[in-house]
């Protein structure tokens, strides 16, 4: 076993490396991804490689708090540098360590189990950092509360493209959980670069804002229609090339989104899979009896899609390689325009999600979206 050993050579960590060297600790598949991520991250400027490993050093898995508490001080210290950079008017350098912070304080507010002081700090901090972020790239960030029912709003983060009006834009999702804030870091260059404006969005805003009481009886995918109307009607928007994007590879939120509302003209999701697959799995474990295979089930739900539809999965991820080759080829056959990209482990980005080399991924992903927005355009 190898150790990732802290300055003064105590063993603080306990990491142990994979047999592709990535770093894991057994039994924390949670903090194994995570810290992927986090390397992961700094290929779209997200993070720094020694800011990670040195902060990894300082960690204590026996202590409870330490993994947010060690994130949270490398976060004020990049914000720090962030804050001090723009007051200097070197807002380039302000702007890449706000963004490093939001990353780091994201990590920190991740780990379940953490105190609610740390978890309020980590999440207050993240979105102050992304705030400041938006409010000075060029052009400006909005930040957003678009309605969704009488009494509750999504909250979301608005990135212009600064080439173009009346223009596509890219809507990402987090799931339940996540945070609106580390979609920036992913998405925010490849939409930027390509002149498409980006839509950020939390669905259930901060998660200690919302109870089960008030979510009872809704649909999550009814959020999506409520954002197609909000953008439907923002200046600069071109209503008739807005795109979604699920960040979650392992749900189909985006899918039924796509599925129930025609006016997406393209989307990135799993089409279905997992809720097909988790199905199919409790009735055969769960219930005691047999399920139409998920493979069918899927294919059903992609036939109600009728927006160009990219499906991309790992030969890492938690589904068969065969059982994904099998869905893509059945895509040709029900689907106008549909693709299922499967990453080898040869070439990466072969984790669930991506999560080993997110840059490959969403490269292709954003290529695809271009192609794609662009022909509707042409059509028109």
């Amino acid at each position: 076993m190898h150790e990732h050993r802290g300055a003064r050579g105590a063993s603080s960590s306990g990491v142990e490396f994979d047999d592709k060297g990535w770093p894991s600790w057994p039994g924390r598949e949670d903090l194994s991804a995570e810290f992927i991520k986090l390397l992961a991250a700094a290929q779209e400027g997200g993070s720094t490689v020694s800011e990670c490993w040195l902060t990894l050093s300082r960690i204590d898995l026996a202590s409870e708090n330490s993994w947010s508490e060690e994130w949270i001080k490398t976060a004020e210290l990049n914000e720090a540098r962030a804050d001090l950079s723009s007051l200097n008017g070197n807002l380039i350098t302000a702007r890449h360590n706000w963004l490093r912070a939001t990353t780091y304080f994201h990590a920190a507010a991740r780990l379940p189990g953490c105190s609610s002081n740390l978890l309020k700090c980590a999440v207050d901090g993240m979105r102050r950092c992304a705030t400041n972020f938006l409010e000075n790239r060029i052009p400006a960030g909005q930040v957003l509360s678009i309605p969704w029912t009488e009494d509750l709003f999504l909250q979301a983060y608005y990135l212009p493209s600064a080439f173009r009006e009346n223009g596509p834009v890219i809507v990402c999702i987090g799931e339940p959980g996540s945070y609106k804030e580390e979609l920036i870091t992913k998405y925010a260059s490849h939409a930027n670069e390509r002149g498409l404006s980006l839509l950020t969005v939390d669905l259930l805003g901060t998660q200690m804002a919302l109870s089960p009481e008030r979510l009872e009886g809704q649909k999550f995918e009814t959020a999506m229609s409520r954002i197609l109307d909000y953008l439907a009607e923002k200046p600069g928007v071109d209503s008739s090339r807005i795109a979604i994007v699920a960040d979650a590879w392992n749900s189909s939120l985006v899918a039924r989104a796509a599925a129930s509302d025609a006016r997406f003209a393209a989307a990135v999701c799993d089409a279905g899979i997992w809720d097909s697959h988790e199905r199919s799995f409790f009735y055969q474990h769960a219930a005691g009896r047999e399920q139409p295979g998920w493979l069918e089930d899927a294919s059903s739900m992609s036939r109600r899609i009728d927006c160009p539809l990219l499906v991309t999965a790992g030969e890492g991820g938690w589904l068969l390689p065969g059982a994904l080759t099998e869905f893509g080829n059945q895509l040709d056959s029900i689907h106008h325009d549909a693709r299922l990209i499967l990453f080898r482990c040869a070439e990466t980005a072969a984790m669930q999600g991506h999560i080993d080399n997110p840059t490959l991924a969403n490269e292709v992903i954003f290529d695809w979206l271009e192609d794609r927005l662009r022909l509707r355009k042409d059509l028109s």
